[in-house]
């Protein structure tokens, strides 16, 4: 291989860049692969890279940095990102990606580092991203959430051309459509059995009174749920008919939709049943077209029965291919949004943008650039596992990445 050496110690240089300062020599081999090395050379060269592995890094980050932007046009782009996943069935711009932030703060480093890894895949692919925000519960809706959401995405994805927002308050009367299918087609049923009782039917895997009621008894109460006049709050839940003998407790018969009177920042009193999120997000990524799903793994038993509501609609073949992502779990840095809402509303800090909240519009007015959040999510890739880390180390390695030359595809 012509120039083996300097390519070698130039990918050893990438992708100790890429691991807070650590190279791996199975990285570099895999990347020598681009440049004509085949498997059978592999023994010949493994000592020779190991060596060159270990002397690159023995010396700083900072150095590091430097020979490697001497290096430029040494060595060849891969095609795919680094630790990016392939996509099932994906194709040049056909790959639909949503994230579903819930209107009930700001955005912080935790939303940055979830929602980079869907981007990375859909500007992998000319796809399109939807910003879906969810603003179904009127009690938990944070106003100015709606305008600094667009602004920290359309930064953080870097303004790209595909990106497009929704706001699901907006969508209502598509929702009570797709609920109304549902009842007509016998798979949901409006209980008025107290929470008390209807708990207790779970525990004891029985069926509720309402479940047998028939399908024009159900669209008659769904009317007088929706109807001012109608059910109080608590008196009326729209339930999806699954199983009350299954072995998760959680997919026994689970809601679809609720009244709240609550007056919502856009909507005022317009509405008084609102979709929770099993029927909207089915609905959205129906009418969407999703095609690929990545998700907190802690919404597993969610996509279950997401995937119950496209059955019922005989759109299981439109099921998003679906995939689930750990979360980073930190050690020193407060992420609850209530917390933070509070802290702010107290004087605590000066504002959203204070330098000392892991908020996204702190960060981008501290100088970070969006590619180091996607640096962060494409060297964490698609891992289920939870990853303890504290400030100091998240910040060294999100600086580190900050200084990296920036990505232009």
């Amino acid at each position: 291989m012509k120039d083996f050496e300097k390519k070698a110690r130039a990918y050893a240089l990438k992708n100790a860049l890429s691991h807070d300062g650590k190279a791996q020599q199975g990285s570099v081999i895999s990347a020598l692969f681009n440049e004509g090395l085949k498997k059978s050379e592999v023994g010949k060269y493994a000592k020779k890279i190991s060596d060159i592995v270990k002397e690159v890094n023995s010396i700083s980050l900072e150095e590091q940095r430097g020979e490697f932007e001497k290096s430029d046009g040494l060595i060849s782009e891969r095609e795919r990102r680094e630790g990016l996943p392939e996509l099932p069935g994906a194709k040049k711009g056909k790959v639909i990606m949503r994230i579903a932030p819930a209107a009930s703060g700001v955005l912080h480093i935790g939303h940055a580092l979830t929602s980079c890894i869907s981007f990375l895949l859909v500007k992998e692919y000319d796809g399109k991203m939807y910003v879906r925000i969810e603003d179904t519960n009127p009690d938990e809706v944070f106003s100015p959430a709606y305008k600094m959401f667009v602004e920290d995405f359309k930064w953080l994805f870097d303004n790209y051309k595909h990106l497009e927002f929704i706001i699901q308050s907006e969508r209502m009367n598509l929702y009570y459509d797709y609920a109304e299918k549902i009842i007509k087609k016998g798979f949901a049923y409006v209980c008025t059995c107290s929470s008390e009782d209807f708990k207790v039917f779970v525990e004891d895997k029985k069926n509720c009174p309402c479940r047998a009621l028939s399908i024009k008894e159900n669209l008659s109460r769904w009317k007088n749920m929706l109807d001012k006049k109608g059910y109080k709050i608590g008196q009326a839940v729209l339930r999806f008919k699954s199983d009350m003998k299954h072995k998760n407790p959680a997919m026994r018969d689970f809601p679809l939709a609720r009244i709240n009177e609550t007056p919502h920042p856009l909507q005022k009193k317009k509405y008084r049943v609102w979709p929770l999120m099993n029927l909207s997000v089915s609905v959205d990524d129906i009418e969407t077209k999703i095609t690929h799903v990545i998700r907190g793994k802690d919404h597993r038993d969610n996509a279950e029965k997401q995937k119950l509501v496209f059955n019922s609609l005989g759109a299981e073949k439109k099921f998003p291919w679906t995939a689930f992502l750990g979360r980073y779990k930190f050690k020193d840095i407060v992420l609850s949004k209530r917390k933070m809402k509070k802290a702010v509303e107290e004087g605590e800090y000066s504002g959203w943008d204070d330098p000392d909240l892991p908020t996204l519009i702190s960060l981008r007015k501290q100088g970070y650039k969006p590619q180091a959040f996607w640096k962060f999510a494409e060297v964490r890739g698609l891992s289920e596992s939870d990853r303890l880390i504290d400030r100091k180390d998240f910040f060294s390695l999100l600086d580190s990445f900050n200084k990296l030359p920036t990505d232009k595809r």
